[in-house]
């Protein structure tokens, strides 16, 4: 990257659940190290996970590592934008604010209304991740998820991306395409 006045690239990867954020993330991550640059991944919903971990543990309940209850994790959303509308947004901020990676990437954006501006505001691009539905539900259905909701990804093509990605020809395939996107953006 830049030297002296150096800026982050930085990416938000968008996309209905089971379509492969979380694999891109890690694709993105791949090419940073390839290209020797500093990354870090950073969650929007990082508070929605640590909450989540609590409500399981005070329920008597148990998640696997990296599990959602989705259907949990919205009304957690809910409850948190309803207290203040922009704390998940403000708490990523603080987060990304202590970062100084040459890459950032963020892996589950899905607000379009809030999270989506404060995002583009810190300069990150949006890769859209799409995939045929039937793979996707294959996919999630994989996963172990204790629930499943679509609610937080109703409004996601209100999200414009600055690229997008098919993401149903196998991981070589898959690979290439973000190398490709990423080699543009740099």
């Amino acid at each position: 990257m830049r030297t002296g006045t150096r800026r982050s690239l930085r990416i938000a990867v968008v996309g209905l659940a089971g379509a492969g954020k979380s694999t891109c993330a890690s694709l993105i991550e791949e090419f940073a190290g390839d290209k020797g640059l500093t990354h870090a991944r950073i969650k929007l919903a990082k508070p929605l996970y640590d909450l989540q971990e609590q409500v399981y543990r005070a329920a008597g309940g148990s998640l696997h590592e990296g599990a959602q209850d989705q259907i949990l994790m919205e009304a957690l959303a809910d409850a948190m934008r309803r207290i203040r509308p922009d704390s998940l947004a403000a708490d990523f901020t603080a987060r990304l604010a202590d970062t100084d990676a040459d890459l950032v990437v963020n892996d589950d954006l899905r607000d379009p209304h809030v999270d989506a501006p404060a995002l583009r505001g810190h300069g990150f691009r949006v890769l859209r991740i799409t995939c045929d539905e039937e793979l996707r539900r294959q996919r999630l259905a994989g996963r172990g998820d204790p629930s499943r909701a679509d609610r937080s990804t109703r409004d996601i093509d209100l999200i414009t991306p600055d690229a997008v990605i098919d993401n149903r020809a196998g991981l070589d395939a898959y690979r290439s395409a973000v190398h490709e996107v990423l080699g543009s953006w740099l």
